[in-house]
């Protein structure tokens, strides 16, 4: 990004065309009847639809490029099957669409296998979601999905978080000024046996520590504590716990 400009495949999509819904509806009744011309312009019209669904998708270390292409891919078949006879506006219709397709990618492509069984129920899991949201106009609740596919409720969960992709433990959750919290300071250790800080052989180092260093060390990795549950106890903010921890644990290397 610069200058206001992102290129995502190489398009400038501070300069993509918007389209009016008056428009959409006479290039949609066009391109569905072959008229190659409108559909070109209804594609490069609803762009800024894609770019804004494959945001929802930042952060997972997928490539832009990639995402805006498969949601391309959702976006032209919204216009191959939408409905000009219902009452329902377009971009209602294609983001669901165009969601399922990034979802499709992102469970093909994950490094988690998943027997094919439990990946078919997730695929006509989110077929049905995708058709239900259209025509409820809200998000279907699991029960509803699993009543529309008619199996188990328990089956139809298991499928669906079966390709939500997994989360790293080094993922920011939440910066204050530089101190940045990720998931694993979220994570309390209540395996005292394999306590890394019990095996530690650097006592003089934490002797060194002030008192209140160490209370935070003893309660994260003694207790098995996690940052919000210390920040809590001592009265300080998580930022101030994380900073303090990793300080701490910065000084005791290096001695």
């Amino acid at each position: 990004m610069y200058n206001n400009k992102v290129m995502i495949c190489g398009v400038d999509t501070s300069k993509l065309p918007l389209l009016k819904e008056k428009e959409k509806e006479a290039l949609l009744k066009k391109a569905q009847q072959g008229d190659l011309l409108a559909r070109e312009q209804l594609i490069n019209g609803n762009l800024r639809l894609v770019l804004s669904v494959i945001q929802r998708f930042t952060g997972r270390g997928e490539n832009s490029d990639d995402l805006f292409q498969v949601g391309c891919i959702g976006l032209i078949k919204s216009i191959d099957h939408f409905d000009t006879t219902q009452n329902v506006r377009f971009s209602t219709y294609a983001v669901p669409l165009i969601i399922g397709e990034i979802r499709r990618y992102l469970r093909d492509n994950s490094a988690i296998r998943v027997s094919r069984s439990i990946k078919d129920t997730a695929y006509k899991a989110m077929q049905a979601k995708e058709h239900l949201s259209a025509r409820l106009q809200r998000e279907p609740t699991v029960q509803e999905l699993a009543q529309s596919l008619r199996l188990p409720t328990e089956e139809v969960v298991v499928a669906l978080e079966s390709i939500v992709s997994p989360v790293s433990l080094y993922d920011p959750v939440y910066s204050d000024g530089g101190d940045t919290i990720y998931v694993l300071d979220q994570i309390g250790d209540h395996n005292d046996d394999s306590n890394w800080l019990d095996e530690l052989s650097l006592k003089e180092a934490i002797q060194n520590l002030n008192d209140r260093e160490k209370h935070i060390l003893s309660l994260r990795f003694m207790q098995g504590k996690t940052q919000m549950e210390v920040s809590e106890e001592i009265g300080i903010s998580q930022a101030q716990v994380s900073r303090l921890e990793k300080n701490a644990l910065k000084r005791i290397r290096q001695s």
